[in-house]
């Protein structure tokens, strides 16, 4: 079994109030495939300029990830650079540099157009509907977007969701979409908008809520004294949630909650380092222990 993720491969160059890195690995689609990999075999899609070290591709394939769908393209990678204040759910963009991923495209091989499991990272709704269009009757898919899609693509944006399995969208994304101030209002309304067979509203600190036909799911995020860079954080939650849900043999309700649970727990991994350094040396045991932690930290009644 294995996740087909569509997504940017990018050199980010990062400050927070912790320090900063320049050209670091990232990118959706990178983010993605690294959590998915710790609970399945990921297929990432992407492009690459003929810059891109091969310290990163040894990296990719170190993880065990099939990069048959990862083109080189002449010229640069695209670079995004970004600032973290004090309050780490603020950011500013300083520059995006799109280079050879402004002609991107995405072109499905054989197989990965048989993925069973199919996640779209936050990337241009047209080119997620591209990928759409190429797939042929993938067991689930799933799909992220961004604030920039919602002000600039919006009827694209809602294509995409109507062709879909499951949305996510962080929690400002799903209020301004949905037109409430209620994560959960926005939640249950983009399930029923577009028939969705579960919708994910991801709020950083405070966990995410999992909306599906048989009612909701809190889950309350892995708790940090420190956050070092929540670059990566919510490509991480998604890819978890894929790979997670891929593994299973049935795709049943208690699945998708425990798939939130684990994605949450990926992501507490990664804000801890710069990057993906908190990905590198991370294995399944390590992310099952947490749960143990988070199971003790959320558990009503003290175990036996």
């Amino acid at each position: 079994m294995s996740v087909v993720i569509v997504g940017s491969v990018a050199l980010d160059t990062v400050e927070t109030p912790a320090g900063r890195r320049a050209d670091a690995l990232g990118g959706s689609a990178t983010y993605a495939s690294c959590a998915a990999s710790l609970f399945s075999q990921a297929k990432m899609v992407g492009v690459v300029g003929d810059d891109f070290a091969e310290e990163h591709v040894s990296f990719l394939r170190s993880r065990g990830i099939d990069l048959s769908g990862l083109e080189v393209a002449p010229g640069k990678t695209f670079r995004w650079g970004g600032v973290y204040f004090d309050d780490e759910r603020e950011r500013e963009t300083t520059f995006t540099e799109l280079n050879v991923f402004e002609q991107f495209a995405p072109k499905l091989s054989e197989a990965h157009r048989a993925a069973e499991i199919v996640f779209l990272g936050n990337i241009h709704p047209s080119l997620q509907l591209g990928v759409l269009d190429q797939v042929k009757s993938p067991r689930l898919s799933l799909c992220d977007t961004m604030n920039l899609w919602l002000d600039t693509a919006l009827p694209e944006v809602a294509a995409v969701l109507d062709r879909v399995d499951v949305a996510l969208m962080n929690d400002g994304e799903a209020k301004q979409y949905c037109e409430t101030g209620s994560a959960i209002t926005a939640g249950k309304r983009l399930l029923e908008r577009h028939r969705l067979g579960a919708a994910v509203v991801k709020q950083g600190e405070h966990g995410a809520i999992l909306v599906q036909p048989d009612g909701l799911f809190l889950a309350p995020s892995y708790p940090l004294e420190t956050v070092v860079d929540p670059t990566g954080a919510g490509d991480s939650f998604a890819g978890a949630l894929a790979g997670y849900l891929d593994a299973q043999p049935e795709l049943t309700p208690a699945a998708f909650r425990l798939g939130v649970v684990y994605g949450a727990l990926v992501a507490s991994f990664i804000v801890q380092n710069f990057g993906l350094d908190g990905l590198r040396e991370l294995t399944r045991a390590d992310v099952e222990a947490r749960l143990e932690e988070w199971l003790a930290m959320t558990r009503v009644t003290a175990a036996a």
